[in-house]
């Protein structure tokens, strides 16, 4: 599996991305970051990190789970019990700029499922998408608004994000479809 992005790529990725996010919203007053399980949720975290270390200030950080709103449910879960994990939004998204924070976007449907659930939380002032790798083959008109790497892929092949804090390395891999 060829690495698209190792470690120093992911973090120079994250803090330019925080940066555009700082620089997008003038500041990072009314900004708060939701993660998509599971691997947006440690970048937004790192993403706020990053942040902090720019303003000094900390941004709210949530953690969404949007199994239940996936429209091709049935087809993920096969027939199985679907895994549903906690969704932790601790603060008002009122009047707030959300900026969902997911690991790769491909067909656009997580998207999708996740502004339908952030939606049920309040109604934001606006929501921005950023994504570590963007794989394009778009189903849905969805784009992001911050994008860590551009990967063209054939439709086939899959994209491995792994990160330490889940995975034992950082690093962003391609692997041949079948």
């Amino acid at each position: 599996m060829p690495i698209v992005m190792d470690a120093d790529r992911i973090a120079r990725a994250i803090t330019r991305m925080a940066h555009e996010i700082f620089e997008r919203n003038q500041g990072i007053e009314g900004v708060c970051l939701v993660g998509i399980r599971s691997r947006g949720v440690p970048l937004a975290r790192r993403i706020a990190s990053v942040l902090k270390s720019v303003t000094g200030h900390d941004v709210p950080t949530g953690t969404l789970d949007i199994t239940l709103y996936r429209d091709d449910f049935t087809r993920v879960t096969a027939g199985s019990q679907p895994i549903v994990r906690s969704t932790d939004i601790a603060f008002p998204i009122e009047d707030r700029t959300v900026v969902l924070v997911d690991d790769v976007l491909f067909t656009g449907r997580t998207t999708r499922a996740a502004l339908d659930a952030v939606t049920d939380f309040g109604r934001p002032r606006a929501i921005q998408l950023v994504v570590l790798v963007d794989r394009g083959h778009r189903e849905l008109p969805i784009k992001a608004d911050y994008v860590g790497k551009n990967v063209p892929t054939a439709r086939s092949e899959q994209v491995h994000v792994r990160l330490v804090d889940i995975d034992p390395v950082d690093e962003v891999a391609v692997e041949a479809g079948v």
